[in-house]
């Protein structure tokens, strides 16, 4: 079943408001080394809405509407100078591909008419890719003019916060490549970062391969990239020499893995970015139609 969207192509890249840019100094909101591979530092800390479905799979469109929801709520808000919360939103998806605004059909091995899994056009940045159960997705929402009005420094942010867990949860040392977007443990990539920047509010994100079957990336060339694979944790953990249990929890155990991956993220994320979560019950964010 092929299911797809037509996205009016706006571009992704806002042009800089005039408002000023951020309540903390651009000085601190730079990436500086004292962790491995780099830490962030700000002075401020802002409140974050999480709406926590990480256990719960959910269909593509249905997340993809909440975000384009919240953002156009949030749109008014900036307009009036009275955004005072972002948003995260983190889940698993049922089994989907998404082409963002640079997929070519040629990094496809079907039709796309005739698509094994949904497929979805997106307005995300990058090429395609594929969700499914096991892959932890975080799409943050965030007004960037409370953190760095630079899209090169929010998707490196991003991945600093995967580079964090692999390495404080799983003894897994992971690196970006130059020219790439994205985290890598060796040649396999572990994390995808794709977003989509309105009026500086971030929407899309970054999805991480904890304990996915790896056998629809097969079908595509994910990201575009030919000659790097993917992986996921769990594979990683299995071919090393590591010991067989983390935390006490035998890295067979997905459910376990996911656990750990889930804490060490929002974690992570909310030190990366400075901000302090709030759980907001998931029943607000109501049905994709609304």
């Amino acid at each position: 079943m092929t299911l797809s969207f037509n996205i009016s192509s706006n571009h992704l890249i806002p042009p800089r408001p005039t408002r000023p840019q951020s309540r903390v100094p651009a000085s601190a909101s730079h990436l500086t080394s004292t962790k491995p591979n780099s830490s962030i530092q700000h002075t401020n800390t802002r409140r974050c809405i999480c709406y926590d479905m990480y256990k719960q799979v959910v269909p593509f469109a249905e997340a993809w509407s909440w975000q384009k929801s919240i953002v156009d709520q949030r749109k008014s808000l900036v307009d009036g100078n009275e955004d005072e919360l972002d948003s995260l939103i983190v889940l698993q998806h049922q089994p989907v591909y998404t082409l963002g605004t640079a997929s070519s059909e040629d990094n496809l091995s079907f039709d796309v008419k005739d698509s094994p899994l949904p497929l979805y056009q997106t307005e995300r940045g990058g090429e395609v890719t594929y969700h499914g159960p096991g892959q932890l997705v975080l799409y943050p929402i965030l007004n960037l003019r409370f953190q760095k009005m630079d899209l090169h420094w929010y998707m490196r942010a991003l991945e600093e916060v995967v580079i964090r867990i692999l390495f404080s949860a799983f003894s897994l040392k992971a690196s970006r490549v130059e020219g790439l977007t994205g985290v890598w443990v060796g040649d396999k990539k572990l994390a995808a970062v794709g977003i989509r920047v309105s009026k500086w509010l971030t929407y899309h994100g970054l999805a991480l391969n904890v304990s996915t079957d790896l056998s629809p990336f097969s079908r595509i060339i994910p990201c575009g990239i030919k000659d790097r694979g993917v992986g996921s944790i769990k594979e990683l953990l299995r071919g090393s020499n590591k010991p067989s249990s983390i935390s006490g929890y035998h890295y067979e155990d997905d459910g376990k893995l996911i656990d750990i991956a889930h804490e060490s993220l929002l974690k992570e994320f909310c030190e990366v970015f400075q901000l302090e979560l709030c759980h907001q019950s998931v029943s607000i964010l109501g049905s994709p139609d609304r």
